[in-house]
């Protein structure tokens, strides 16, 4: 399983955010903008604690696994696997969707003396705020998940216990 990029990640974020940014001028340019939900940035908050409180769970017992404890409920392969794969699949996410919200934002600066718009740009910037959180804790849950490198494995990591 392939690691994540910061390189990839930053990328999204960028080509999302310039093409947000200009479809918010093109769509201004006819007298209205798209809105920036609320629910954004609780949503993008709720599946980086989702991430981090899976990490934590992950880092404990294959803490306890290594030592050995009497009792230590041993991790699944598999699960720890699925967990990567949904970390990274939200880590992509998260950029594309920071991207978009960061590039409408940035054009919502132009104007926060109009209330609603100062309001669609403070739930843009913590929507791009939470994609972050969202992006660290997904490299988190794969650095817990992350087995130690092999010889035969060619740089490739894999995740499981």
């Amino acid at each position: 399983m392939k690691e994540l990029r910061i390189r990839t990640l930053a990328a999204v974020f960028l080509v999302a955010g310039v093409l947000s940014w200009a479809g918010a001028r093109l769509w201004n340019s006819v007298g209205t903008l798209p809105r920036v939900p609320l629910a954004a940035p609780i949503v993008l908050a709720l599946i980086a604690a989702v991430l981090l409180a899976t990490a934590l769970s992950l880092r404990t017992r294959l803490k306890a696994q290594r030592e050995r404890r009497p009792g230590a409920k041993g991790v699944d392969p598999m699960m720890a696997a699925r967990a990567v794969v949904f970390g990274q699949a939200s880590a992509l996410v998260a950029a594309l969707v920071a991207g978009m919200y960061g590039g409408t934002g940035a054009f919502l600066l132009e104007s926060l003396d109009i209330p609603a718009r100062r309001d669609q740009a403070i739930y843009a910037g913590f929507s791009v705020l939470a994609g972050l959180a969202v992006i660290a804790a997904a490299f988190f849950l794969e650095r817990v998940c992350k087995l130690p490198e092999d010889d035969d494995t060619n740089g490739e990591t894999t995740a499981a216990a």
